[in-house]
């Protein structure tokens, strides 16, 4: 039973039908152990073209697919989230940021659990803002820390803050790590990641439509986040540990770093690059998955 999905909340036995109203899927209306049930491996990522990209990719990898084979979008029903599925591999879109990925996991956790899944592993794959690291570098996140570059995760939930724990799977990153040097094709490192609450001020950034500090003083910050360990910023990882660990799922963050915040603001890379990077969280995390079933 350890290795089956955890829920944190007593009052869903309760319930007669679940409805997961972002997903448009619903215990009434689905057979979720028929649909779902031999899911062993959910990949998660901002954004849906991105995430469909990545189903068609392992499925070819596994010998699942064949070039150009269309894979249709299970939440079609709603224009929230995208999820795709091929063998045991499930992919999801989360939008961006802290609220949207929050939304999302607590609906994919569920799904999961109607489905009697067990032994789940689930990564974020992503991009990036690099501190200290040449771009195109991947990072795989030791541990989720907030703009204090403390290992948790605040938040309010009936007028009282809950803080809760950000750290992620040490074996998983190790594993994912010798992944990496086995693909010997780009950099990468294992460190902690910033969460950020918004993309411009929230990191540091002079380029935003609101700017009450100086280049000084933005300097100073991302180098006292690279002294305590960060090396890339984000907008999901905090709540994505948080509530895996809650889950007693098995979690990870792979993420590509598009610049050097040390730098520039600004991602200045042509779309030929940044298509290639972004791939790269991709053959990583699509290399574990055929190592972990043998396909290697």
């Amino acid at each position: 039973r350890e290795k089956f999905i955890h829920l944190c909340n007593p009052h869903l036995e309760k319930m007669k039908e679940d409805i997961l109203y972002h997903f448009a899927l619903g215990t009434g209306t689905h057979d979720f152990p028929a649909l779902f049930g031999d899911v062993k491996f959910v990949c998660v990522g901002g954004s849906p073209s991105r995430m469909k990209a990545f189903i068609a990719y392992i499925a070819e990898e596994l010998g699942l697919g064949s070039p150009g084979c269309d894979y249709p979008n299970i939440c079609a029903g709603t224009d929230r989230y995208a999820m795709y599925k091929v063998g045991p591999v499930l992919s999801v879109s989360h939008g961006m940021g802290i609220p949207s990925i929050s939304i999302m996991l607590h609906e994919l956790i569920k799904l999961l659990y109607h489905a009697k899944c067990c032994d789940i592993t689930i990564i974020r794959i992503g991009t990036s803002g690099g501190i200290g690291l040449e771009p195109g570098s991947v990072v795989i996140t030791r541990q989720s820390v907030d703009a204090t570059f403390k290992p948790q995760l605040e938040q309010v939930v009936l007028g009282k803050t809950v803080i809760r724990s950000t750290n992620l799977d040490e074996q998983l990153a190790k594993e994912l790590m010798q992944c990496s040097k086995e693909i010997g094709q780009f950099n990468t490192v294992i460190g902690n990641t910033m969460c950020t609450l918004d993309f411009y001020e929230g990191q540091g950034r002079l380029d935003g439509a609101i700017c009450l500090y100086s280049e000084e003083e933005k300097l100073q910050y991302l180098k006292d986040a690279y002294d305590s360990g960060v090396r890339n910023i984000e907008m999901e990882s905090s709540v994505f540990a948080a509530m895996c660990n809650l889950s007693g799922v098995k979690a990870a963050v792979v993420c590509v770093t598009l610049l050097n915040r040390l730098e520039r603001d600004q991602i200045s890379s042509s779309h030929d690059i940044l298509v290639e990077y972004q791939q790269r969280p991709q053959k990583l995390v699509g290399y574990f998955i055929k190592k972990s079933l043998g396909k290697v």
